[in-house]
C-alpha cells in the first residue's frame, strides 16, 4: 500500500478520536499536502503501468486541491492520462452546461487544465429520465467495479453529516441511487441557486457502500461551520444520523481538517482531557467558563468539587484553590465590559479594553455586505459616533447578488415614473429600464444578471447603506464605497483576492490613519465573502505595519448575525439598554430589500434584526449567568494583534 504523506495521530488523541485525524494550520497546506499523496499515487500506477481509479468530490471543500493538481501537472510535469475518476454525485434534473452542474465545475476546476482524457471522466447523469435512473445507477457502479474499485476517494461533508448526497438515515449498504436532499442540504445549496425556491430537490449519488469499498478515503472539511458535525462524526457513535461516521469502520480513512473545523474536537476544545498542559492565562480562562457553563454555576460558585470532577484536577493542584482561580477569571471576564468602546478619556484604563488616549479618535469600521455593520456591531456604531469619534465606514462590496429581480424592477420602474412626473427626457433610463424588464422576464434559474441589473441592484444597496450612515450621524465624507473586484463576477462564486483588492484596502488606512479599525471575522466559510473580505484587510494592515501611524491603531473584529465568538475569546463586550436595542433596530430596517424574505436566509427564518437581537441578547444572558451584571444586549469583540 501506498505511503500516505499524511502523518498518523498519536495514541492520545486515538482516546477520544475514532478514526485518523489530521489537522493542518489552513485549508491551503491541507489541500497540498492531499495533492502530493494523489500525485505519488498516480506515478505509482504509471510505473505500474495500471489506471489510478480516483473518487472526486465537489463544493468548496475539494478546490484547493484541484488548483494544487492542476499546478503539479504544469509545473511538475504531472499527467493524468492514466487517471480515471468518478464523481460521487449530481443534482438531477441538472444539464450539463448549467452554471450549477458538477460537471461544468469538474471541467472548470480540473479537467479543463490538465491531460486526462475526456472519456476517463465519469460524472452521474442529469438528464436522464427518471424510469432510466436505476439502470444507469447499476450501471455506474459495475463500471466502477470493472476497474477493480476505487484507489482514493475524495469527500466532503455536509452539515448534517452526509458524505456525496447520501444524507441522514442513508444505510451502510446502501447504492447508488436517486435521493431527496435533505432541507438542510438544500439550505446550504441555495446561495447557490439564488433562493430555495430555486434549488434542486433530487440528486444521483453514489452509495455508502462504493464509497467504503474504496481502498483509501480521504474527507475534507474546512471551517468553524463544520465543527460541531466533525466532532459527532470523528468522535461520536457511528450511526445513519450522520453518514461520515460510517468511515470509522473504513480501514485506510482520514479525515483532513484546518483549525477552525476542528476547534471542537476534543484535544483542541479541551486539552487538558487528553494531556498534561501548559496552563497559560487563555487556557485557564476556556476552561474555567467552560466548566461553569457546563456545571450552570457562577463564576465566583465553583468549588474544588467542580473541577475535580470536570477533568481539571491539574489546574487546581498547578494554581488552586478554586477561590483564588475563581477570583481570577471573574476580575478578567468583568474587564472585557465597556460602555466606552473607543476608550474612556481621563480615565485609568489599565483595566480597560481600549486605551483612554487620544480621546477622540478616527476609526474606520469595514462592512463587507452594506450592511454587516449595522447589524454585527450597529450598537457600538453609533455609540462610538455618540461619543464624538470621527468615525468611517467602508462597505467593501456591492452587495448585488443579494437583491431579488423584483427590487430590482421596482427601483427601474420608479426612475422612469420619476422622470416622467418631473418631465425628465431620459431615452437611456427607458431603454435600461426596457432591456432589464426584457432579461428578467426570460431569466433562467441561476443565469448571471445582466451589468444594468447588476448595476441597478448595486445601487439599491448602496443608497440602503447611505441611508443607515446617515441614520447614525455620518457625513458624506465618512462614508466610503469601495466595490472590491474579487467581488464583481455576477454569481455566488467569487475571484480569489486579487492584489487591486489589497491595494484599495491600503489606500483607504492610509487615508483615515486610523486609532481603531473594526473587520468582520466570521470564520465559519472560509471560501465566503467575510473571509475574502477579511484576509484583504490582514494583507493590508501587514503591508502597513511599519507606517508611523499604524504603531497606533487596534484592530478589533466583530462577527455577524449567525454566530458570536466563544465567551473565553471575547475581549470587548460593549453592553446596550433597551432603548439602544430599538435605535439598532431602526437602523437595520434602513435595509429594505434585505427585509422581508431576502435571497439569502439560510437554515434561519428569523429577519436579519431578530438574528441580531437574539445574538446580542443571548451573550448578555451568559455574561449574567457567570456572575456579571445584567443588560439587555451585548456586542463582542476579540482584538487582532499584528
Amino acid at each position: 500500500m501506498l505511503k500516505s504523506n499524511i502523518d498518523k495521530s498519536t495514541d492520545f488523541e486515538k482516546r477520544f478520536e475514532n478514526i485518523e485525524t489530521k489537522i493542518f494550520d489552513n485549508s491551503i497546506v491541507a489541500s497540498n499536502a492531499v495533492a502530493l499523496e494523489i500525485a505519488d499515487l498516480i506515478r505509482v500506477k504509471q510505473a505500474q503501468k495500471q489506471p489510478c481509479i480516483l473518487g472526486l468530490a465537489t463544493g468548496s471543500s475539494p478546490k484547493g486541491l484541484y488548483a494544487e493538481l492542476v499546478r503539479l501537472h504544469k509545473e511538475e510535469g504531472l499527467s493524468f492520462k492514466n487517471v480515471i475518476t468518478f464523481n460521487l454525485d449530481e443534482y438531477y434534473p441538472m444539464e450539463p452546461d448549467s452554471v450549477n452542474s458538477y460537471v461544468r465545475f469538474m471541467k472548470e476546476q480540473l479537467f479543463n487544465h490538465v491531460d486526462i482524457l475526456p472519456e476517463n471522466y465519469n460524472i452521474p447523469e442529469g438528464t436522464l429520465e427518471k424510469n432510466e435512473i436505476a439502470d444507469y445507477c447499476a450501471a455506474y457502479e459495475a463500471k466502477i467495479e470493472a476497474y477493480g474499485g476505487i484507489d482514493l476517494q475524495i469527500l466532503g461533508i455536509g452539515g448534517n453529516g452526509h458524505i456525496g448526497f447520501n444524507e441522514s438515515g442513508s444505510l451502510q449498504n446502501s447504492k447508488t441511487r436517486l435521493v431527496a436532499l435533505d432541507h438542510i442540504t438544500r439550505v446550504a445549496a441555495s446561495k447557490d441557486f439564488f433562493g430555495l425556491s430555486n434549488t434542486p430537490r433530487t440528486a444521483i449519488t453514489l452509495g455508502v457502500k462504493k464509497i467504503m469499498e474504496a481502498k483509501r478515503v480521504i474527507l475534507f472539511a474546512w471551517g468553524e461551520g463544520k465543527s460541531n458535525i466533525i466532532r459527532e462524526a470523528v468522535e461520536g457513535q457511528v450511526t445513519n444520523r450522520v453518514p461520515a461516521s460510517f468511515l470509522q469502520e473504513h480501514n485506510n480513512a482520514t479525515i483532513v481538517l484546518d483549525g477552525e473545523a476542528s476547534s471542537k474536537l476534543t484535544r483542541v476544545n479541551t486539552p487538558w482531557l487528553v494531556e498534561k498542559i501548559v496552563w497559560t492565562d487563555k487556557v485557564i480562562r476556556k476552561a474555567v467558563l467552560g466548566l461553569a457553563q457546563k456545571v450552570s454555576k457562577p463564576i465566583l460558585m465553583l468549588t474544588d468539587t467542580d473541577y475535580i470532577e470536570n477533568g481539571l484536577s491539574d489546574l487546581l493542584a498547578d494554581l488552586g484553590p478554586a477561590y483564588d482561580i475563581n477570583i481570577k477569571i471573574f476580575n478578567d471576564l468583568q474587564n472585557t465590559i465597556t460602555g466606552w468602546p473607543g476608550g474612556k478619556p481621563n480615565s485609568d484604563d489599565s483595566k480597560r479594553p481600549e486605551r483612554a488616549e487620544p480621546a477622540k479618535k478616527r476609526i474606520l469600521i469595514f462592512s463587507p455586505h452594506p450592511d454587516d455593520d449595522i447589524i454585527s456591531m450597529g450598537g457600538t456604531f453609533i455609540r462610538l459616533q455618540n461619543q464624538g469619534h470621527e468615525v468611517h465606514v467602508a462597505y467593501q462590496t456591492s452587495g448585488n447578488i443579494a437583491v431579488t429581480d423584483s427590487e430590482a424592477l421596482r427601483y427601474a420602474s420608479f426612475v422612469c415614473d420619476y422622470n416622467e412626473k418631473f418631465g425628465i427626457k431620459s431615452d437611456e433610463a427607458a431603454a435600461i429600464y426596457k432591456k432589464a424588464v426584457n432579461f428578467l422576464k426570460n431569466k433562467k434559474n441561476s443565469e448571471v444578471d445582466i451589468p444594468e441589473v447588476r448595476y441597478i441592484k448595486g445601487i439599491i444597496r448602496k443608497g440602503e447603506a447611505r441611508a443607515t450612515a446617515h441614520y447614525i450621524g455620518l457625513p458624506d465624507d465618512q462614508i466610503h464605497f469601495m466595490e472590491l473586484p474579487f467581488y464583481e463576477t455576477g454569481t455566488i462564486e467569487k475571484h480569489p483576492l486579487g492584489e487591486e483588492d489589497v491595494k484599495l484596502t491600503m489606500e483607504l488606512i492610509e487615508k483615515v490613519k486610523p486609532h481603531q479599525l473594526y473587520a468582520a471575522g466570521d470564520l465559519a466559510d472560509p471560501h465566503g465573502t467575510h473571509k475574502v473580505c477579511l484576509d484583504a484587510i490582514f494583507a493590508a494592515v501587514k503591508n502597513l505595519k511599519s507606517k508611523k501611524f499604524m504603531k497606533d491603531c487596534w484592530v478589533w473584529l466583530y462577527r455577524g448575525a449567525w454566530q458570536e465568538w466563544g465567551i473565553d475569546e471575547i475581549e470587548m463586550a460593549v453592553p446596550m439598554s433597551p432603548d439602544q436595542v430599538l435605535e439598532k433596530r431602526h437602523g437595520i430596517f434602513k435595509h429594505q430589500s434585505q427585509k422581508d424574505g431576502v435571497v439569502f436566509q439560510g437554515v434561519d427564518a428569523r429577519e436579519f434584526w431578530q438574528r441580531a437581537e437574539d445574538r446580542n441578547e443571548e451573550t448578555a444572558d451568559l455574561y449574567h449567568e457567570l456572575g456579571m451584571a445584567r443588560y439587555a444586549a451585548m456586542e463582542a469583540f476579540v482584538r487582532w494583534r499584528f
